[in-house]
């Protein structure tokens, strides 16, 4: 697995196409994780269902941790979660890429 992660449109998804063309790529998990929250659905067992059924895919997530704290708490346990199923798949990645400004950061 690969875990490419950083903020709204700076260059995941354009850099996942072009460096691993022969894997599945699932984009914005982030979105994935505000949908089960909002089913009432347990986010850390979907997610280690993810890993374990897609252990060869390239995850893309957007960075939603950094910024203000939501006032909301459906939004803050979204933040939290979204946090606590990166830590997860990254601990699952043999790499790790941060997106900053289109430029990759490789960090494991």
């Amino acid at each position: 697995m690969v875990l490419i992660f950083g903020g709204v449109y700076q260059g995941k998804l354009a850099y996942a196409k072009e460096h691993y063309r022969d894997r599945e790529i699932i984009d914005q998990i982030d979105n994935w994780i505000l949908s089960l929250i909002e089913s009432d659905e347990d986010v850390q067992k979907k997610v280690e269902e993810l890993i374990a059924n897609h252990s060869n895919a390239v995850v893309i997530c957007n960075d939603i941790s950094c910024g203000v704290v939501p006032t909301s708490v459906l939004h803050r346990k979204w933040r939290d979660e979204t946090g606590k199923a990166m830590s997860l798949l990254a601990a699952h990645s043999e790499e790790v890429i941060r997106m900053f400004c289109g430029i990759p950061t490789k960090l494991k």
